[in-house]
């Protein structure tokens, strides 16, 4: 409910009072509301300091993840060398050869041939066998030169007769002769330990020797040497080789044996079962 206002005659006088006093009485002229006790108040103007600002929740920091160890790289092991055994025993000697001595200064390897095949059980006569090797100035294709000449001459001079047409004559007799060059020492060891001799050949008496080359009537050139000759290894063990010469046996260091046996290139004659 409002209260009753103050008086005309108050409010003209406010002229005659003092600024202060005029003040007042200009307050007191004002009318006033008084509201009712159920009224509720005005609103509270809201403050900016009062707005609350949504606190961000934390963003969860990504655990630090383990790092997984890289597995240890193994290291190489080396393989060790394996040296290959030997496919024949340390030594082995065949016992149950026999030889002859040869017929004619030059006829070695007809007096070889001869003694290799009977061994195998095939019976040739030297002789024979000397007579039916091909003739030529080449020892690769034929027997050089007479038969009865001196022994230590070269192509085309009384010479002899390398393994190709000695192995072709053994195998119209039957025999699975086979001539080869290159051949090794373990090449050899292993025929020697299956019991099968092997012709080869030497300088000498297994000495050293001179390679010299020779071009035949045809043009071809082949390997010659002084005193080249012809012999069957029976054996072996581990430093020395065995071989019979006109029927007689003798042992001879390998490293000898392979200097002799190199200079017309590691030729030999085997029994190819």
């Amino acid at each position: 409910m409002l209260t009753s206002q103050p008086s005309f005659l108050t409010c003209r006088l406010y002229w005659l009072l003092p600024l202060t006093a005029m003040l007042a009485l200009l307050s007191a002229c004002a009318p006033t509301t008084s509201l009712h006790a159920d009224v509720p108040p005005p609103p509270r103007p809201f403050l900016h300091s009062e707005i609350l600002t949504p606190t961000p929740s934390p963003t969860a920091s990504p655990s630090a993840t383990a790092e997984t160890p890289d597995p240890p790289t193994a290291s190489a092991t080396p393989t060790p060398t394996v040296t290959p055994t030997p496919a024949y025993p340390e030594e082995h000697f065949i016992r149950t050869i026999r030889g002859h001595r040869q017929y004619f200064s030059l006829s070695c390897e007809a007096a070889v041939a001869t003694d290799w095949a009977g061994y195998f059980g095939v019976t040739l006569s030297e002789y024979n066998f000397q007579f039916e090797l091909p003739l030529s100035d080449n020892p690769e294709k034929g027997f050089v030169g007479d038969v009865n000449a001196p022994w230590g001459q070269v192509p085309p001079y009384g010479y002899g007769v390398h393994a190709p047409p000695v192995a072709e004559l053994l195998r119209k007799y039957g025999l699975p002769a086979q001539a080869v060059k290159g051949w090794t020492i373990d090449q050899l060891k292993e025929e020697l330990s299956h019991d099968q001799p092997v012709i080869v050949w030497v300088i000498g008496n297994v000495e050293g020797g001179v390679p010299a080359e020779y071009t035949d009537k045809e043009g071809d050139r082949v390997t010659v040497a002084a005193y080249e000759h012809t012999i069957i290894l029976t054996g072996y063990n581990a430093s020395h080789l065995r071989y019979m010469t006109n029927g007689k046996f003798f042992d001879v260091p390998t490293s000898v044996f392979e200097n002799s046996w190199s200079i017309l290139g590691n030729m030999a004659i085997y029994y190819a079962d």
